[in-house]
């Protein structure tokens, strides 16, 4: 925390406003955590990360104009030293391993109890790693299968961006969509999926969300 607080100042980034209220009203009975500011894009996230007195930032995954995870990695090369929690419906299988990472000080679904919610925001802010039961059994789960020389799904091979454009070919979104969803040239984004099919084994994009649907990797 900031040298001498005694309240965690925190900033939080959710694009759904009922979200950040709701948030706000849990953290509200909890007298050493403050939501000192809130935002609802990456680009608004990074500009009051910079220019706020804060201790940690409350990020959802899925925000506008810029990916969380983007935002995250940004975050993390300018001000290495400010915790972020991330905060999203995607189950921590999906997104978890890839935000500890990235340098996420904590990783919460939002379903997660409310104390919960404040125990991770507590450990992080202190300086440790946040980890729930769930996701330290599912990361000794991959060590021990790393251990044993057990093939890793394919996947976990895919880079973070050719992640994105994996799971948005497998949501249907066009290379069109794709490439003004992430700000990218469509032959950026066709690069990509020619990688995502050579690492997948996929023939199409069909074969891309079957392969998404069998190892339930979409939203839910």
């Amino acid at each position: 925390m900031s040298a001498g607080a005694e309240t965690i100042r925190i900033l939080l980034c959710d694009d759904h406003r009922i979200v950040r209220e709701g948030l706000k009203q849990i953290l509200a009975d909890t007298p050493d955590i403050e939501v000192a500011a809130e935002c609802a894009s990456g680009p608004e996230v990074l500009h009051r990360a910079r220019v706020e007195a804060i201790d940690l930032v409350l990020l959802d995954i899925a925000i506008p104009q810029q990916d969380g995870l983007d935002v995250l990695r940004q975050i993390k090369q300018e001000m290495p030293r400010l915790p972020v929690l991330m905060l999203s419906t995607y189950p921590e299988k999906q997104y978890a391993a890839r935000c500890y990472k990235l340098g996420a000080a904590g990783y919460l679904n939002k379903s997660a109890d409310p104390e919960q919610l404040v125990d991770a925001i507590r450990k992080a802010a202190g300086g440790g790693l946040y980890v729930s039961a769930q996701m330290a059994e599912t990361l000794a789960s991959g060590l021990a299968q790393h251990a044993g020389a057990a093939p890793r799904a394919a996947h976990e091979s895919l880079s973070h961006r050719e992640y994105q454009v994996f799971q948005l070919i497998a949501a249907g979104r066009s290379v069109r969509e794709i490439a003004e969803q992430l700000e990218l040239s469509p032959n950026t984004v066709s690069t990509y999926r020619s990688r995502i099919l050579e690492k997948t084994g996929a023939a199409n994009d069909v074969g891309i969300a079957m392969y998404a649907v069998r190892h339930q990797l979409l939203p839910v």
